[in-house]
C-alpha cells in the first residue's frame, strides 16, 4: 500500500510538473522567455505590455473566448514542449488558462501570478501596445 501511496504521487507530480505559478521578476525576464499577455487589446493600450512580450487575448471584453483560435495564435509563437509564461492582469486568468494548457494539452507553462499588476509595482520594463504587433 506504502509503494502504491508513493508511485500515485510521484505519478501526480511529475503531470503537474508541466505548470509553475510564480510572480515575474528581473531574473525570469533574463532567461529571454516567451511571455504571453492573454488580456484585452484595451487593458493592452492602458497599462502597455511587459517589454518583448507577445499580446494575443484569450477572453473578451465579456468574457468570451475561442481555444481553438488563441491555440491556433498560441503554437505560431511557441513550440509544444517549449516553456513559457502567461500574464494577465491580476493572475486569475492566467493561472485557470495555465492550468488547463498544462494538465490537459500539454504544454510546459508558467504563470506569473499577481499578472501586470504586480510588473507595475515591481517597475519592470513595459513598453506601449502597438495594435499591428500582432492581431488580438
Amino acid at each position: 500500500m506504502k509503494k502504491l501511496v508513493i508511485f500515485l504521487t510521484f505519478i501526480t507530480l511529475s503531470l503537474m510538473a508541466d505548470f509553475i505559478s510564480q510572480p515575474l521578476d528581473q531574473q525570469l525576464l533574463d532567461t529571454k522567455i516567451k511571455i504571453i499577455d492573454i488580456r484585452t487589446p484595451s487593458e493592452w493600450k492602458e497599462t502597455g505590455l511587459v517589454k518583448g512580450s507577445i499580446p494575443i487575448m484569450f477572453f473578451d471584453n465579456q468574457g468570451n473566448y475561442d481555444i481553438n483560435a488563441f491555440l491556433n495564435e498560441l503554437n505560431k509563437m511557441v513550440k509544444k514542449k517549449e516553456r513559457f509564461a502567461l500574464i494577465c492582469a491580476s493572475g486569475s486568468r492566467s493561472q485557470m488558462l495555465g492550468s488547463h494548457l498544462a494538465n490537459k494539452l500539454g504544454y510546459d507553462v508558467i504563470d506569473l501570478k499577481w499578472g501586470i499588476q504586480y510588473a507595475i509595482m515591481k517597475k519592470i520594463p513595459l513598453e506601449a501596445y502597438k495594435s499591428n504587433k500582432l492581431k488580438p
